[in-house]
């Protein structure tokens, strides 16, 4: 992880299968899914939680969890059923969510923020969800999306290319959310665990959906909106209630009432098992920017990418 990512462009970030051209964000399913996938996050120590009309605040944006804080339940039987069938050992000991603040620095959020931005500044979306994949080189132009990698820009540039440090810094931090996606969850081979697409970064704003993929907000489940996740993770780049509001990210129940949520801080990760168990959705924001980075990895070979693969 807000149904974008192309079925309503904001939804984490392809409804099933994925392509990586640029036409395939364009397909209803995925784009509103794409920036949604974003954003989970539950913690066992529920001392600390605080209770707003009846929703546990799981990870406040002004509290620091430097150790990893979790939950764990029961997986959707599909969920486990089709990890049996790909990779014995890439299934988890149980299925949950966790909030971790101590993976990625602020100063290495605040680089790849900086990398984001560069990209952004050469499109935007016409609502309030912009995506961009440094992989496919998909990014939101008004209502279409481009190769953020051949696109002339707004302001007569010659496109985008991450610098060396960038590419070693993005896959550098990729890695480390991986080992502590399987550390957190035991997945008894941390290698089963691959990247996945789409991978993106996304930014979202108060403005007004112009067409039905802006609208981000929508519950959904990862695992039904990309059929190669199998587990998802959110490197938030902005703070919750200082550089916008609303945004939060909301865990919903069997029935769809939202139970509890998470507040994005910079260089929080936040992941999750991506199956039914973990149905979510975020908030509208009503003011300022949202960004953040999904991070999604798959037990499936076929569906694997490589982290230092950018360009299309």
């Amino acid at each position: 992880k807000a149904k974008t990512k192309a079925s309503r462009r904001g939804n984490h970030a392809d409804n099933g299968t994925k392509k990586s051209s640029i036409s395939a964000w364009l397909m209803p399913g995925a784009a509103v899914a794409i920036v949604a996938i974003c954003f989970g996050i539950c913690y066992q120590n529920f001392a600390k939680a605080t209770i707003r009309n009846e929703q546990v605040v799981l990870a406040p944006a002004n509290q620091s969890f430097i150790e990893p804080t979790q939950r764990q339940f029961e997986c959707a039987k599909a969920y486990t059923a089709e990890l049996r069938r790909l990779r014995p050992d890439c299934l988890p000991a149980s299925c949950g969510r966790f909030v971790h603040d101590g993976i990625a620095t602020e100063a290495e959020a605040a680089a790849l923020l900086a990398l984001a931005k560069r990209g952004f500044a050469l499109g935007g979306g016409s609502g309030g969800a912009t995506i961009l994949d440094l992989h496919s080189g998909a990014l939101s132009l008004g209502q279409k999306f481009v190769n953020v990698y051949t696109v002339d820009g707004r302001n007569g540039g010659r496109g985008f290319a991450p610098t060396e440090s960038e590419r070693r810094l993005y896959a550098g931090v990729v890695n480390r959310i991986r080992l502590a996606v399987a550390a957190a969850f035991k997945v008894s081979n941390a290698e089963s665990l691959r990247l996945t697409k789409p991978t993106f970064f996304s930014r979202l704003t108060s403005a007004e959906a112009r067409t039905q993929h802006d609208e981000y907000w929508h519950s959904h489940v990862d695992k039904d909106t990309y059929g190669s996740f199998h587990y998802t993770s959110l490197l938030y780049l902005a703070n919750y209630g200082t550089d916008f509001t609303g945004g939060r990210f909301l865990f919903l129940d069997s029935n769809g009432t939202s139970t509890a949520f998470v507040e994005p801080r910079t260089g929080r990760v936040s992941a999750f098992t991506s199956g039914s168990e973990n149905t979510h959705r975020v908030e509208r924001v009503t003011n300022g920017q949202r960004f953040a980075l999904t991070i999604a990895f798959t037990c499936d070979p076929a569906a694997a990418i490589d982290a230092s693969a950018m360009g299309g």
